[in-house]
């Protein structure tokens, strides 16, 4: 048991080139990804096994995201077809102190058909040791809720580790469930919560503020609430401007308190994935170092993806590594 399981949207991303708003230019750009899949790929691309779980759309374009995917050695075995188009989304990159736009096409997506009985999870978790889920995907339908919970209430009795990343997007949850119970109920099947003071405060109900105490109180009560949390990391950016972030992190896992270092990015080449190559970061690291060490790579992991244009972190394993050890000039390696 060595996979690590990814489940969520597949999603083509299209934007124009350099900084242009799509008003400026006739010529796009297009990558492929989804939360959970910028998850996988990056885990893949530090040496892990990993499967993608999901629903692409049955013609070419859904064909070339399979064949995207299985470039960095994910398995698609799982990845279902569909009738349905794949989802879509549109960024206008910022710069500066102009701000990055997106407008998502993802209704009646191919991922928005999925219903438990299109997964055999039995089947999809018998190599497992690890599950990641976002709250995302939840978030989508209710056969996406209903298809997360099935997967994890199996993991949970296989003793599989479940990382839970609850992003919460209050504008995606439109199918009439509410947000906050939905989340509570999948994470008392998680392990390893990734999320801050925001993400703690919408599923306890409290108000607690961004300070190291906080967190520390916070974590402690998130802790209580769900026993089967055991450890929780939290990643802070800071934005000087859409071109110029700070990457720091923190972490409680029941016996310290640890702080990691900034990282400064002073010029963010693409800002999307950056929190999906974080969690990677993670999840690789836990499995590899200590707590602490484990979130240090994920931080370098996240300042990495700064620099790679698309949903994708393209750093393996090394890079990071060379992050942490303090070679962080960019010079010329030959």
């Amino acid at each position: 048991m060595n996979q690590i399981i990814t489940f969520g949207e597949v999603l083509m991303r299209i934007s124009p080139r350099g900084n242009k708003k799509f008003m400026q230019s006739n010529i796009a750009e297009f990558y492929f990804g989804g939360t959970e899949l910028n998850v996988g790929i990056s885990i893949a691309n530090f040496g892990g096994k990993v499967k993608h779980i999901g629903v692409v759309s049955d013609d070419f374009i859904g064909d070339t995201a399979l064949a995207y995917i299985r470039k960095f050695g994910v398995s698609t075995s799982s990845i279902e077809y569909s009738k349905r188009p794949l989802g879509v989304y549109f960024l206008e990159v910022g710069a500066v102190m102009r701000p990055s736009k997106i407008s998502y096409n993802r209704s009646h997506s191919s991922f928005s058909e999925i219903v438990p009985s299109m997964v055999d999870w039995e089947k999809a978790l018998k190599k497992a040791n690890w599950m990641h889920w976002t709250g995302i995907t939840p978030a989508l339908t209710q056969g996406a809720f209903d298809t997360l919970k099935e997967g994890l209430v199996l993991a949970k009795e296989m003793g599989i580790t479940v990382s839970a990343d609850p992003t919460y997007r209050n504008g995606l949850w439109q199918y009439g469930k509410d947000a906050k119970s939905s989340l509570i109920e999948l994470l008392h099947y998680s392990n390893i919560f990734i999320g801050g003071i925001n993400e703690i405060n919408e599923v306890l109900d409290t108000d607690y503020s961004y300070s190291n105490e906080d967190f520390l109180k916070a974590s402690k009560q998130l802790m209580e609430t769900f026993p089967s949390i055991e450890k929780v990391f939290d990643k802070i950016r800071t934005s000087l401007n859409s071109s110029w972030h700070r990457i720091r992190a923190r972490m409680w896992n029941g016996v310290e308190f640890k702080e990691s270092e900034d990282l400064d990015i002073t010029h963010v080449i693409d800002r999307i994935g950056t929190g999906d190559a974080f969690a990677a970061g993670l999840i690789h690291g836990l499995q590899q170092y200590d707590d602490f060490k484990a979130m240090q790579f994920a931080s370098a992991a996240c300042a990495l993806k700064h620099t790679y244009e698309g949903d994708v972190n393209y750093a393996n394993a090394d890079d990071v590594i060379s992050i942490l050890e303090g070679n962080v000039s960019g010079r010329f390696q030959r």
